[in-house]
């Protein structure tokens, strides 16, 4: 019984709803099978309520009435509730009557009891993953569902497209791309316009860690700010919409790096020394909370989980 493994127990996590109305498989060991991580257990079945140690409410459902908290059953003492999201502040609506019932937050935010970026840069050992196209027939492109013309994005865009030839997919003109054509349109492009539809702490999303990096593309970034990107993202690996003092600037750069081989080669020097992970499925990401269970504060409740939303 001394053996170190004996100490550990298994962990059990229910996700009272899948996010956005998705289901995905969650037979046989999840976690160890997608992440390598053991002892750790994801039900979507409610009636195990009484007996998991974790349950995980996606802020969405919650807020849009599709799902509500099972306040009146019995909350086992020991259980833990926590509030997942992964969408910026402004989208986090009705979040004022959840103060008092979360004890762990789970967000693309560093400061979250369980942080679950979009992606993160990790150290490369010399294997190469990158398959870049050299045949660029494309400038730049955007690919936006959701297009409020109030959005910074929207100003920088319209700006922008005086000057250089920017490729629009999505749902906003109608031209969506299907998953399976969306990295391979994406690589055709010098430039992708990672831009975010909220400027707010950490909010890093797939449009820099897939849409851009995986598809080999530069990123021109607006969002965070260039130190929240550099923190995270590889060296020398975007462009920052902020550090040009007008658009007529931003594009003049962007001309120059496209017409100077060894200026745009620099971008990507990186790849011989790091590569990067994207996460993309909610049980890869639950799993997560497994790792940090350990070292999470037992006794937390928020409060005032809109003040923490909002800081």
């Amino acid at each position: 019984g001394s053996h170190p493994a004996a100490m550990i127990r298994n962990l059990s996590i229910l996700l009272w709803h899948w996010p956005f109305g998705r289901s995905y498989s969650l037979t046989g060991d999840k976690c160890l099978e997608m992440s390598g991580i053991g002892h750790c257990f994801l039900t979507d079945d409610r009636s195990a309520y009484p007996t998991v140690d974790v349950v995980v409410f996606h802020h969405k459902e919650l807020s849009n009435g599709a799902s509500a908290l099972p306040l009146d059953l019995r909350r086992p003492a020991a259980q833990h509730w926590v509030w997942l999201s992964l969408e910026p502040p402004v989208n986090n609506a009705n979040i004022k009557q959840l103060g008092g019932v979360f004890n762990w937050t789970m967000s693309y935010r560093s400061d979250a009891d369980i942080p679950i970026p979009y992606g993160k840069t990790l150290p490369e050992d010399g294997i190469h993953g990158f398959q870049r196209t050299s045949n660029h027939s494309c400038f730049a492109s955007w690919v936006v569902s959701r297009y409020k013309p109030n959005q910074t994005r929207a100003y920088v865009y319209q700006s922008l497209k005086k000057y250089i030839p920017i490729e629009l997919y999505g749902g906003w003109n109608k031209k969506r791309l299907p998953d399976d054509r969306l990295l391979p349109t994406i690589s055709k492009c010098l430039f992708y316009l990672s831009f975010e539809n909220s400027e707010s702490k950490d909010y890093i999303s797939e449009k820099l860690w897939r849409n851009a990096f995986q598809a080999g593309a530069i990123p021109v970034v607006l969002g965070p700010s260039r130190a929240t990107c550099e923190a995270v993202a590889p060296p020398h690996s975007f462009i920052h919409v902020a550090d040009f003092t007008s658009v007529a600037e931003l594009a003049a750069y962007l001309k120059y790096v496209a017409a100077d081989k060894q200026a745009y080669e620099g971008y990507f020097k990186w790849h011989q020394t790091h590569r990067i992970k994207t996460y993309t499925d909610w049980r890869e990401r639950l799993c997560q909370i497994c790792l940090k269970y350990p070292r999470l504060p037992s006794l937390k409740v928020y409060q005032d989980l809109e003040g923490w939303v909002n800081s």
